[in-house]
């Protein structure tokens, strides 16, 4: 059934206001609130896997408001189309391109690359986030196909896409790779089961992995970074709760976002608003990561309210912390 959105747009110097008809799951993108002026992404050009639904269609459609081009990427062409013609119409005709592609496949991401470059000539950000959430099992009772399809997605789709767009981008010494990420494995108080966690950890490590190859910002104008959309939905969602005496009960997540901490389900334009600001201050974050909250933290995003913003005590680790992270998961041979 469609749904009707408001959206303020800006083109030509023009403010406007435009009716969007759509079937997308979508809700209004304003991003001055979090300091983001519509100009901040000015004659960027954006590649995001993953962009016909959700997290990744919320990125496109923030890039875009903040004055970016963008290429939305997916198996899902109804959704895609029109993903493409709703980011036009809130912004500005040919602001968006979308692209069938697998990103498994390296004929398509091949593909992507041609014309993304013939349509807008570079691209400057690329945002893997492509991945099944189906593909969410035990280690136990998981086909394997479900663990190829899920490494093939995040770690192969990542290392075609950073082979397809990443030469450019340090040839012309400017650029910023994003690796929308999760946790490393699964932990029983959160959410991501085995399958999807381990697809997700090949291509953190990848990602991360590059950033040390091409060595620090200042030699060549690329950040690399990750981010991770923690909780992340529309409508009422069920949080886990940490262990703390009452394990294993989960309470319905109603309340207000952001309200007292994480007790409800992020919207994807609330996310992206994170995401933006992250890109635009990304070489302080070449090769490490930041969650959402603390992007939200660092800009006093008023989500709904700065008053709600959550206050988070994270410091980035070492080289070698990071390296060896899953050799400090224990209590080693402590009593």
């Amino acid at each position: 059934m469609d749904v009707t959105r408001q959206h303020i747009c800006e083109w030509k110097g023009m403010i406007i206001m435009a009716t969007v008809e759509t079937f997308l799951d979508i809700e209004s993108v304003d991003m001055t609130n979090a300091g983001i002026s519509r100009d901040s992404l000015k004659g960027e050009v954006a590649v995001v896997t993953g962009s016909t639904s959700n997290v990744g269609l919320g990125y496109v459609r923030a890039i875009a408001w903040a004055g970016g081009k963008v290429v939305i990427v997916g198996r899902n062409e109804k959704a895609g189309v029109e993903a493409a013609r709703v980011i036009d119409a809130e912004n500005a005709p040919g602001t968006a391109l979308y692209v069938k592609c697998d990103v498994t496949q390296e004929s398509d991401v091949k593909d992507l690359a041609k014309k993304a470059i013939d349509k807008f000539g570079k691209v400057d950000i690329l945002v893997n986030n492509a991945m099944n959430m189906k593909l969410n099992g035990p280690v136990l009772g998981s086909p394997v196909s479900h663990f190829d399809e899920a490494y093939a997605i995040s770690g192969r789709g990542s290392l075609l896409t950073i082979q397809a767009f990443v030469p450019a981008m340090l040839e012309r010494k400017h650029g910023v790779v994003v690796y929308s990420t999760t946790q490393f494995h699964f932990s029983p108080p959160m959410i991501g089961g085995a399958i999807y966690c381990a697809g997700k950890s090949a291509a953190t490590s990848i990602t991360m992995s590059l950033a040390n190859e091409i060595g620090p910002y200042k030699d060549h104008g690329v950040s690399v970074f990750g981010m991770i959309p923690a909780g992340v939905g529309r409508g009422k969602l069920l949080v886990p709760v940490m262990p703390d005496g009452s394990a294993g009960k989960e309470t319905p997540a109603d309340a207000p976002p952001m309200k007292n901490g994480f007790n409800g389900p992020i919207p994807p334009e609330a996310n992206a608003a994170g995401l933006v600001y992250s890109i635009l201050n990304a070489e302080k974050l070449h090769g490490s990561g930041i969650n959402v909250f603390d992007a939200f933290q660092a800009m006093n995003y008023p989500f709904p309210d700065p008053a709600g913003v959550r206050v988070r005590n994270t410091r980035r680790l070492t080289d070698a912390e990071a390296t060896l992270v899953f050799c400090a998961i224990g209590p080693g041979y402590e009593e």
